[in-house]
């Protein structure tokens, strides 16, 4: 039997805040619930709506999130550490705007900042195993990423040993969520180290392959990048465990492309968008997911130039619904089938009265 893909579910990183109701667990729960959302992942950085250290200590805790989200109609898809999971690796030239992520206590001090991230990585995994879930988001960080571009030319190892190192410090944190059952899928986001399938393929060798370093699929990035992001599903659905539903779209002209000149958000040739405003396409998308058996959640990550959240969040969820496949318990010709039967195969084929 084939998997329907679970949704919609809503990411609400982008939507916490100090005013009602996203300021409280039960009030953004009970919005998201009422704007017909199944999932709600969660921040486990923003202690307004999520305890971490908490989660991982009490197994009760859990349930009591777990309920009070029940309550409202959705469920926790996964737990996000992307702003932890940045701080595990930081090159130097963003220590100072990277420092925001950490605690007051440790900006100024990249060292501590760094250790607190890989322990907040390490409780990420047991709270998501004490809410019972398969799969967590997070970022990988960056120590090669500004010279992503190779002018001037780069010293000869220089990715290598960046690599090298990202590897080092992940692979513990990869074993521990081995150990808790739970599977890191990384964010393939432009800033990061791991932005595309290369750069994926560069850490997963440098892991042998760990089967818990996996891959949480944005087309929205692939499309700023150019890159074809259907192909990639065929490529790596088997390390796809995580799925943001985020629009984008991609209009160059005379005087910028990719890389868009400085500009700020809403003059840029590529540019976020809300659900169904911009070129991704989704239809091809959920074809493929269905197609490859993706057992789990369809979630809006919300990130526009130009729409209200709000707004986005309320077509968002009408988007995914109308887009999520139930998938066939049939063939569609099944009305024309029949029974094996051996021996009028063979003659069939001709080769009841042996070889011919």
């Amino acid at each position: 039997m084939a998997t329907t893909i679970k949704g919609p579910a809503i990411f609400l990183a982008q939507f916490a805040g100090d005013t009602a109701p996203f300021n409280d667990w039960k009030a953004i729960t009970r919005w998201a619930g009422s704007l017909d959302y199944q999932g709600v992942q969660v921040p486990s950085n923003d202690r307004r709506l999520f305890d971490l250290a908490r989660a991982a200590e009490s197994k009760t805790y859990c349930d009591e999130i777990a309920g009070i989200a029940a309550e409202s109609g959705v469920a926790i898809t996964e737990l996000s550490t992307h702003l932890q999971g940045q701080l595990v690796a930081v090159h130097p030239a963003y220590d100072e705007a990277f420092d925001g992520f950490a605690p007051p206590e440790l900006r100024g001090n990249p060292a501590a900042r760094q250790r607190w991230a890989v322990d907040q990585m390490l409780l990420a995994a047991k709270a998501s195993a004490n809410l019972g879930l398969t799969a967590s988001i997070s970022f990988s960080g960056s120590l090669a990423w500004p010279f992503v571009y190779p002018w001037p030319q780069r010293p000869a190892g220089l990715i290598e040993t960046a690599f090298d190192e990202l590897a080092r410090r992940w692979r513990p944190i990869l074993d521990a969520y081995d150990d808790a059952g739970v599977d890191l899928a990384f964010e393939l986001h432009p800033g990061e180290d791991l932005f595309d399938g290369a750069t994926f393929e560069m850490l997963l060798e440098r892991v042998d392959h760990h089967p818990r370093l996996n891959i949480a699929y944005d087309p929205s990035h692939f499309l700023l990048q150019q890159l074809d992001y259907l192909g990639f599903i065929d490529r790596y659905r088997d390390r796809i465990k995580v799925v943001h539903v985020k629009d984008a779209e991609f209009r160059p002209d005379a005087r910028q492309g990719v890389y868009s000149g400085y500009q700020p958000w809403a003059d840029r040739a590529g540019r976020f968008r809300s659900l169904g405003d911009g070129q991704v396409d989704f239809k091809a998308i959920f074809s493929k997911l269905a197609q490859y058996d993706f057992p789990g959640w369809a979630v809006l990550e919300w990130e526009c130039c130009l729409k209200h959240p709000e707004q986005g969040a309320e077509e968002g969820a009408r988007f995914i619904r109308d887009h999520i496949i139930r998938v066939t318990d049939k063939a569609f010709d099944d009305f024309a089938g029949s029974d094996g039967d051996a021996e009028r195969n063979a003659r069939l084929l001709g080769i009841a009265g042996g070889a011919r």
